[in-house]
Formats: C-alpha cells, sequence, structure tokens
C-alpha cells in the first residue's frame, strides 16, 4: 500500500518507516517486564506519581543556574512549581503540612539538559532492531523523532541519575536529519515526555575542507561532492520559501479543507515553521569556514541557526558574537581539529565562549554518553570558566536555546520544580551522588539497572554498601 502525503499530514507524520523496530522493543520490554517484573521494575523505575504535599529543601547550596548562589538556602515547591527560594530567615516551617528535606552540606541544581542526543531512540549500539535515531534519504525534516522515543530505555535512568533530567532528542544521518524534541526523563510514554515537541530542524553542513590524505578522493571529487551538496540545499530552501508563501497552511483537523491538501508537499510543508520562527534551525559544523558558510547562507532566507558541535569557533569569536549566535558545543573532551593547536585547545573552548559574551551549552553524541557531558562542564571549570557559568550553560542557556526558559533551566519562583539534590559537587565523579531528584514536583526514583547489579553483587561478595 502506498500512503500518499495526505494521510502522513492527517496523521501527524505518525507513519514512519523505521518505528518498526520501536514496537519490537516495546514488545520485548514488556515480555520482560511480564516474565521479571523485580528486574524490569530495578531497571525502569515508574514515573513519580504528582506532587501532593509542600517540599521544602533546607541548609543546601542552590545553584540558582542564572548564574547565582545561595549558601545555605532554601527552597520550596507545591503543585509541581517552585513557590520560594531565598535564606529562609522569614520561613517558619511546619512538619505537619510539608515534607522537609534537610540538606545540609548539599548542593541543589536546576534539572541539566542533554543537547543533540539520541537517548531514548537507540539501546544497543549493536543491535541494529534498537537503533531508531536515523532515517534512510538525504532529505528528512518530516521525520519526527519524539515518537520514536523510548521511555522504557534501560540507559535513561542510568544518566538522569547524574543529574540529567531534560533533553533534546534528534534524529541523525543525512543532510536534512529531521525534527528534534525537548523530552523530561521520567514520564509513562513520549507523550508525556514531551515539554518542547518539535522545536527543531538539524542540518548537517557539508564539509569545505578538502583532504590531502591516502583514504580520500582525489581534491577534484571532493569539491564537486560538497558543490553538489550544497546546489540540493539551496534547492531545498529556494523550494520551501516558494511553497510557503504561495501555500497557506491546511489543517483538516481544525475544519480546514480536506480536499486542498491533496497536493500538499509534505516535505516542504514540514519547513513552514523555521520560515515563521516557530521552529529552531541546527546546524551540525565543525570547522570554522563552514560556520561563516552556513550563517551566510541562511541569511539570505531570513533565518538565523544555531550551530551545533563548533570546535573551530575560538578562530571566528568576533563574527560569531557580531551575529548574536547561540552554539551547542560538542565534545570538548577531545583532541584539537587544527595541526599546531594546543593540546588543550578543545578544553579552553568554553572559557573561551564565556569570556567573549557568547551564549552556548555543552552536548555529547550518543545514547549513555550523556552522563559524560556533566563531568565535560567541570572540566571546563578547571580551564577557567566560572563555575556558576558553567552551571547556567548546562541549565538556564540551554532552555534559552531551545526556548522552554519560560518553565525550565533556573531556581525561581514560578517555574518547574525540576531539580535535584546531591551530596557534593555534581562537576566530579565522586562529588555526584544524588539524593533525591524531581521532575515537575514528582519525586523521582533514583533506581537503575547499574545500582541493582551493584546492590546484588555486593551481596554476593559481602561488601559493605555506602549509603
Amino acid at each position: 500500500m502506498q500512503f500518499t502525503p495526505r494521510f502522513e499530514l492527517m496523521n501527524e507524520y505518525l507513519y514512519h518507516p523505521g518505528r518498526a523496530c520501536s514496537f519490537i522493543c516495546l514488545a520485548f520490554v514488556s515480555l520482560l517486564s511480564y516474565l521479571c517484573p523485580a528486574a524490569a521494575q530495578e531497571s525502569v523505575p515508574s514515573p513519580g506519581p504528582p506532587q501532593k504535599r509542600a517540599v521544602w529543601i533546607t541548609g543546601a547550596t542552590l545553584h540558582l543556574g542564572n548564574g547565582g548562589v545561595l549558601s545555605p538556602g532554601l527552597i520550596g515547591f507545591s503543585d509541581g512549581i517552585i513557590q520560594y527560594v531565598g535564606t529562609g530567615a522569614e520561613i517558619r516551617l511546619d512538619p505537619t503540612q510539608a515534607d522537609i528535606i534537610d540538606a545540609s552540606g548539599a548542593h541543589v541544581y536546576p534539572g541539566f539538559f542533554a543537547f543533540n542526543s539520541i537517548l531514548g531512540l537507540n539501546e544497543i549500539d549493536a543491535v541494529r532492531a534498537t537503533r531508531d535515531d536515523a532515517e534512510t534519504g538525504a532529505i528528512n525534516p518530516h521525520v519526527r523523532a519524539l515518537i520514536a522515543y523510548n521511555t522504557d530505555s534501560r540507559v535513561i535512568p542510568t544518566v538522569r541519575n547524574m543529574g540529567v533530567l531534560l533533553q533534546q532528542i534528534a534524529p541523525q544521518g543525512g543532510l536534512v536529519s529531521g525534527r528534534s524534541s525537548v523530552v523530561q526523563m521520567d514520564a509513562w510514554n513520549w507523550e508525556d515526555a514531551a515539554v518542547a515537541a518539535d522545536e527543531g530542524i538539524y542540518i548537517n553542513w557539508p564539509s569545505l575542507r578538502v583532504y590531502d590524505a591516502p583514504w580520500a578522493p582525489p581534491a577534484e571529487e571532493q569539491m564537486k561532492s560538497t558543490q553538489q551538496t550544497m546546489e540540493r540545499l539551496t534547492k531545498l530552501f529556494d523550494d520551501a520559501r516558494a511553497y510557503v508563501s504561495a501555500r497557506k497552511p491546511v489543517d483538516v483537523r481544525k475544519g480546514g479543507d480536506a480536499a486542498s491538501a491533496v497536493d500538499i508537499n509534505l516535505i516542504l510543508e514540514s519547513m513552514r515553521p523555521v520560515f515563521s520562527g516557530q521552529s529552531r534551525l541546527y546546524v551540525r559544523v565543525d570547522e570554522a569556514r563552514g560556520m561563516l558558510s552556513a550563517l551566510n547562507f541562511f541569511s539570505t532566507y531570513g533565518i538565523k541557526p544555531i550551530l551545533v558541535g563548533v570546535a573551530e569557533a575560538d578562530e571566528v569569536l568576533g563574527e560569531l558574537k557580531s551575529r548574536g549566535v547561540m552554539l551547542v558545543l560538542g565534545r570538548t573532551q577531545s583532541l584539537p581539529n587544527r595541526a599546531g593547536d594546543r593540546v588543550d585547545a578543545r578544553y579552553r573552548l568554553p572559557y573561551l565562549l564565556d569570556s567573549t559574551g557568547i551564549p552556548f551549552s555543552f552536548s555529547l553524541e550518543g545514547a549513555w554518553e550523556q552522563r559524560v557531558q556533566v563531568f565535560q562542564a567541570g572540566q571546563a571549570v578547571g580551564y577557567g570558566l566560572p563555575y556558576e557559568e558553567a552551571v547556567r550553560a548546562l541549565t538556564l542557556d540551554a532552555a534559552r536555546i531551545t526556548g522552554v526558559n519560560a518553565r525550565y533551566g533556573s531556581l525561581e519562583v514560578g517555574k518547574s520544580a525540576t531539580l535535584f539534590v546531591s551530596r557534593g559537587d555534581a562537576f566530579e565523579v565522586m562529588g555526584n551522588r544524588l539524593t533525591h531528584a524531581f521532575v515537575d514536583g514528582r519525586r523521582m526514583s533514583l533506581g537503575d539497572k547499574q545500582k541493582g547489579l551493584y546492590r546484588k553483587f555486593s551481596d554476593k561478595y559481602g561488601v559493605e554498601r555506602p549509603e
């Protein structure tokens, strides 16, 4: 059976050729949960229930996410919303009316963000049936990462137990990879998880570098391939701009004329939010020359993209600052791109961006790897980035980049109570020990598969467990 563009549009793009593996994985997880309920519960805890009583956290150092810090501080929230942030000098707490958590000596942070993530889209790298992070073909602005998001992933609890409570899931591969979404990481299904559905479209910018190496094709072939890719991208945006100008959006769910939806071009229709400003455009690019090329290209369409990766941003700091570009850093714990650079060039990049006044966040490609980006921020502190600015990069600046900062990203009155308590410094491997975590005020379970295995074999070998 052939599905027409009209069918796909009317069903909110729910037809997705790569979703079969998601259903297989879901069936497998369901069977495992039936046969081994204890193991399944340990690996994927149930989401926390809605908040019923007010919660007060006392005595902790509050890292506000906006660059501020209170020590010691007091924070209180009810109905999932922060009601108070301060020193608590004027507050008298009644334990009969609220749950009081003594966090003396501990630290409280807003939930950290993971960017450009495939956590929940990829379970086991070596098993193709568990990977649903890339669609076939090169031009896929209509593909939605959100509907492939698997909240039952066993990897998710191990990452959120490092303080990563929100993430941007982003499709990979191709020239136009598809649509990203922001999700919170304590949910029953992808509908519950969605914080900002389809908030961006990801593009992989072609490399403009000509490689002179034994493995590389001749220079002429490389340049021809790059030119063809740019022509294809130009045609897409030219066609999309003309299409958006010529056609009004049609929504048959809200009384639109179904007949006029017959000849809708799904790919071009999916580009409409980028031109209207309702969707962000994320461009993966590492080379300095490529960054400027991408900014110049999209400026002709009135679009200011968010650059992702930006390994060579230190070469064009002034240009990036003058254009008001927001950045998402790729892996900073990495060797430099260019011969002759300092070995710690990538480590120092967050400090340089902050010193220049360029807003940025951190990211890592991969699924389970998202837990490591917390320590990337800690390493950046060791290379000059102020501590609270590192917190801001993982929280409020990330929320601003994705457009969810009205609800998330900082410990401020009126915002969502999405936060965690750590015994020590969350940026240190030995200090990052969560005792409590809340998503929209719901207390989240801190169990995961790794902790379950630790307890199991501690019993076997008689190892004393830490508190």
